[in-house]
């Protein structure tokens, strides 16, 4: 189970009625959800732990929540992360639990996401959602700054520190960076600066 923290835009289409939170029972927590009304229109989710964004249609905007966990699913595994952790987190998940946003922090930086990427659409429209959610994950956020810095560090560093591991342990030494195997596969460089979390 999780708590799906939603904007009023995202409620006023989901149908759901508003409840009381509920404690996750995964590893990444809760998350918040706005809509984004690009053609076609899309749902944003930014988790509350790690900041890590996802992104997927929309419509039928009734199912978006269920439909959720599955986005995340191709996001983790794009990610390289444990097939362990995966499985675990998916398998927890559930139906969610719709609530009101309450942290100001989260909203601000999916704000953040949400005019970033969209300067990030195919000058066609077209919008492949785990592509630009791996673009996405690059973006450094004020609110990781003493720490991850990147969200998908952050998802990685969550992994570490619970002793998710699918193979053997390796040293401390970090590898490269996503944007930076990013920038070497297609030329885009990550985005510069820290979200302000103010737009």
């Amino acid at each position: 189970m999780f708590t799906l923290y939603c904007t009023k835009k995202l409620l006023n289409r989901i149908g759901y009625p508003v409840t009381v939170p509920e404690p996750a029972s995964t590893h990444l927590g809760n998350w918040y959800a706005t809509a984004l009304l690009w053609k076609p229109q899309m749902a944003l989710m930014v988790n509350e732990r790690t900041l890590l964004p996802v992104l997927l249609p929309l419509a039928p905007a009734a199912s978006v929540g269920r439909r959720f966990p599955e986005a995340l699913k191709g996001l983790l595994k794009a990610l390289d992360l444990p097939a362990e952790f995966i499985e675990s987190e998916i398998e927890g998940m559930g139906d969610p639990v719709y609530s009101k946003t309450a942290n100001r922090s989260v909203l601000g930086v999916m704000n953040e996401f949400a005019f970033l990427g969209e300067g990030y659409l195919d000058r066609n429209g077209l919008i492949d959602p785990l592509v630009l959610s791996l673009k996405l994950v690059q973006t450094p956020c004020s609110p990781l700054y003493k720490g991850a810095v990147f969200p998908d560090r952050a998802v990685q560093d969550l992994v570490n520190r619970g002793g998710v591991h699918g193979g053997p342990p390796s040293d401390n030494t970090p590898g490269p960076h996503l944007s930076d195997r990013f920038t070497m596969e297609t030329g885009d460089r990550a985005t510069e600066g820290l979200t302000s979390g103010s737009r």
